[in-house]
């Protein structure tokens, strides 16, 4: 069993993890249902892991037990991405930015770390809990946003998504605009 298999069994099999989880990180073992059915290009089989509230899906790309499972994120907009190299990274960096998403956006972290911080002042503290829960190695916001950045960069080509029925219309990258 990989760590990414573990590490996700762990989530499923303990509600207080997967409701940490959930909010604010929006990753939601409960919200497996994909809005439209996805392939890569590299035929690699896309595993839903999680939802978010918007729509968009968590997928563990490879064949179950591999040791490189990429994790990527595709929205309800057709925007995707690789935010982790596997589970444990991908896990990490929404548990430390939980508003990652609004990073391809233009904010800085400094103005989203901020806004969540207002609005739930325990955050840090919550953070460091479930890091600790999970065994995850704590990493700062801004080393979190240069994972996620360097896996984003890994997305095109082999990891950009498409809709077999839809023309194979490939989604566009969340980090960085259409693939090439």
């Amino acid at each position: 069993m990989t760590a990414s298999d573990d590490l996700l069994r762990r989530i499923e099999q303990e509600p207080s993890l997967a409701t940490a989880l959930a909010w604010p990180g929006d990753f939601d073992v409960e919200r497996r249902d994909p809005i439209e059915e996805l392939a890569l290009p590299t035929r690699i089989p896309l595993h839903p892991i999680a939802g978010c509230g918007a729509g968009g899906t968590y997928y563990l790309c490879g064949k179950a037990g591999a040791e490189e499972r990429p994790v990527l994120y595709a929205d309800s907009e057709g925007q995707a991405t690789l935010i982790g190299a596997d589970l444990v990274e991908a896990i990490t960096l929404i548990v430390v930015l939980p508003f990652w998403r609004d990073l391809a956006k233009g904010f800085a972290i400094s103005e989203l770390g901020s806004d969540l911080r207002a609005d739930h002042p325990d955050f840090d503290a919550e953070r460091d809990r479930v890091l600790q829960a999970l065994g995850l190695t704590p990493a700062s916001e801004q080393e979190a946003a240069a994972r996620l950045l360097a896996a984003a960069a890994r997305t095109t080509p082999n990891y950009v998504p498409y809709v077999p029925d839809d023309d194979h219309l490939p989604y566009e990258l969340l980090f960085g605009g259409v693939p090439r």
